[in-house]
């Protein structure tokens, strides 16, 4: 396998659904980048992650923390699919009267998870959606 042309499409180290005291976004990072650091080969041209059931916000929140951190060997981005379709699909709700406002949400959160692959995602965005 050459590495200079791989991409590796991991998940976050983050708590168990069921565990009652739940990782914030900062150790969620620091523990993600922890692993990656020690196992993934830097000539990688980039990782890609999950969003492994995480809410949608929350798996912006942590890709954007990873993002920000000083140092690492690869890029970072998304390979999102329930944490982008979700808002989407709650907005269209089977209705063709709501595919414009369905979009507006995709195009919002796909947005967000871009500024968060840059390190330039902030909550407060979140109160430009659709």
């Amino acid at each position: 396998v050459s590495f200079e042309h791989t991409v590796l499409k991991a998940s976050m180290v983050v708590s168990g659904k069921d565990c009652p005291k739940q990782a914030g976004v900062e150790r969620v990072a620091e523990e993600t980048m922890r692993c990656l650091k020690r196992t993934v080969p830097a000539a990688l041209p980039g990782v890609v992650f999950l969003s492994g059931g995480q809410s949608d916000e929350a798996a912006t929140a942590h890709l954007n923390e990873m993002a920000r951190m000083p140092g690492l060997p690869w890029p970072l981005t998304f390979s999102y699919s329930r944490a982008l379709q979700n808002p989407c699909l709650k907005s269209w709700r089977g209705q063709s009267g709501n595919v414009a406002a369905a979009q507006r949400a995709f195009h919002h959160r796909a947005r967000m998870n871009g500024l968060a692959a840059q390190g330039k995602y902030r909550p407060e965005l979140e109160k430009q959606a659709a």
